[in-house]
């Protein structure tokens, strides 16, 4: 049937995109640190920026396609998923034992970056001048992390250096090359077909391409997340589980509409300003207590924020 053709291409393209993700950051990872870079800064900076390619490669797809809302969307969307879903529902599988973490400094950064992100907006427009502020804010968060980092390895000095994820210290050159080229050839692919698609599908049922990046896109792209956390809860690793939503959340705001935005200019929908940023903004605030309080995150608080998020996807669809 045709009109089934559009979800099956939009759903290959974001499978392409994520698998694209994985083998660009497996190939980089292996690659620096084949030429000599200090893990250290591989962890930093490669496996940050690699992990959110295909979010970045949608956000700037769709201003080149005309459909900012897509793009902004995107971010908004995911980041509203990362906290409500991404952490609900691991949640539900077995506690996150939250109180044992120590995310307050980053937590900090991240809602000061939400903040920062919100102020932006209402200009109306995320400009070059935008994006200049926020890729400042993102090289302030990195140069903290760095110095963060290497006094934690000053202190541990004589242990053996955690390797970056995707690392692989036997991996043949052959190998990387072919890691390389995929991820470069299948994020742009995959972010085509995604974004034409999405396109084509707010046409078909008459809703907006905002609407299409607030729910279908942010669900899709915040899927390695929702994998890696829920691994994580069942590990008991929750410190993973929430550094990587924090992480992942600063990135979107910081990283991807700040690069996206030196692309062009990414028009503002009025119902951002009067809905979807404060959502995001409120789900960010809704994990103060398990960060300041240390609670853990139960079954109960997975309810909660499950049913939130099914909540919010409800009005936005209406």
């Amino acid at each position: 049937m045709p009109w089934l053709l559009p979800w099956f291409l939009c759903a290959f393209g974001l499978v392409l995109l994520l698998l694209a993700g994985d083998a660009l950051v497996k190939g980089a990872v292996n690659l620096s640190l084949r030429l000599g870079v200090p893990a250290l800064i591989v962890s930093l900076t490669i496996v940050a920026f690699g992990t959110s390619a295909p979010e970045l490669l949608i956000s700037i797809q769709a201003i080149k396609d005309n459909a900012p809302g897509l793009a902004l969307g995107n971010v908004v969307g995911s980041n509203t998923a990362n906290i409500l879903l991404v952490l609900g529902v691991p949640a539900l599988l077995a506690t996150m034992h939250t109180a044992e973490c120590n995310t307050r400094k980053t937590y900090n950064f991240m809602i000061l970056a939400s903040v920062l992100f919100i102020g932006l907006a209402f200009r109306g427009v995320f400009d070059w001048i935008s994006g200049l502020v926020l890729l400042t804010g993102l090289a302030f968060m990195l140069g903290d992390a760095f110095r963060d980092a290497h006094q934690h390895r000053q202190a541990c000095k004589g242990a053996p250096e955690e390797e970056p994820e995707g690392a692989d210290p036997d991996m043949p050159w052959w190998r990387i090359i072919v890691f390389l080229v995929l991820g470069l050839i299948g994020l742009p692919l995959g972010a085509d077909l995604l974004v034409d698609n999405a396109t084509i599908i707010a046409k078909t049922y008459g809703v907006s391409d905002t609407v299409i990046g607030l729910t279908l896109v942010a669900v899709g792209t915040s899927l390695p997340e929702l994998a890696t956390t829920v691994m994580a809860a069942l590990r008991r690793q929750a410190d993973v589980a929430l550094g990587n939503v924090i992480g992942s959340n600063m990135f979107n705001l910081l990283a991807i509409i700040g690069i996206a935005s030196f692309v062009g200019p990414i028009a503002v929908d009025p119902e951002f300003l009067s809905f979807d940023l404060w959502v995001m903004l409120g789900a960010s605030i809704l994990l103060a207590p398990f960060v300041y309080l240390c609670w853990n995150i139960t079954r109960f608080w997975g309810v909660i924020l499950t049913g939130l998020y099914l909540t919010y996807l409800a009005i936005v669809l209406t």
